[in-house]
């Protein structure tokens, strides 16, 4: 979702733009062990499919907008630390360019969506991967159940994404719209864009990995895993 300007106090905006950059610094130091010659170009498609995504958006709240995120699409194929980095490129771009999201807002959407929704999918990724792959037979490939990783993957980094934005409404709201009313009505909204987003998620990544699987890094990191 995207946050125009004033929808949390200046204080709150001004504590996530610093928390924000600080971890995107982050990002970018750990950026250098998941790229390589042959995915730096998929990071360049991955940000470039995931700004035309999501320019498609629809009203939720008033100042609050809704659309498909991208989060763990990017890091299941990309990586978290670059994924949460294209993610980042592509909300600086629309916030700069598009006027899609206030600048003020800009620290809240980057740890909303880049941050929150990128951490949440990836980890739910290795989870879920590791479940299935561990209840599947000996030897099975790790990429036998990406489709249903991504699927769900996708579901709960964009609802997790959507809670970030209630918790940072509770810490410095400024609309008169009750914590209960707001958490609810972006709980079950963001649960239909997540269903929507985990199919879009899946059937990407699902392409990614019957074409180039050594493109995916979820899945080149499962299978250094188990060469170890």
């Amino acid at each position: 979702m995207h946050m125009s300007d004033g929808i949390v106090n200046v204080q709150t905006s001004l504590v996530f733009g610093a928390l924000a950059v600080a971890a995107l610094g982050v990002c970018a130091l750990r950026a250098r062990d998941e790229l390589d010659e042959r995915t730096v170009p998929l990071a360049g498609l991955v940000a470039a499919f995931i700004f035309a995504v999501q320019m498609v958006n629809f009203p939720i709240l008033p100042g609050v907008s809704g659309h498909l995120l991208g989060g763990a699409l990017a890091a299941i194929l990309v990586g978290p630390y670059t994924g949460a980095l294209c993610i980042a490129i592509v909300l600086v771009v629309q916030s700069l360019l598009f006027a899609d999201g206030g600048v003020s807002a800009l620290g809240t959407n980057i740890t909303n969506m880049a941050l929150i929704g990128v951490a949440a999918g990836y980890a739910t990724a290795v989870v879920l991967s590791t479940v299935l792959r561990g209840r599947g037979a000996a030897g099975s490939p790790p990429d036998r159940h990406i489709g249903v990783v991504a699927f769900v993957a996708a579901l709960v980094g964009t609802v997790c994404a959507a809670m970030g934005f209630v918790v940072e409404y509770v810490i410095g709201g400024v609309a008169t719209t009750s914590i209960q009313a707001v958490a609810g009505y972006m709980f079950g909204t963001h649960v239909l864009i997540g269903i929507g987003e985990g199919i879009i998620t899946a059937l990407t990544v699902t392409a990614v990995a019957r074409v180039r699987p050594d493109l995916v890094y979820l899945l080149r990191r499962q299978r250094q895993e188990v060469a170890a």
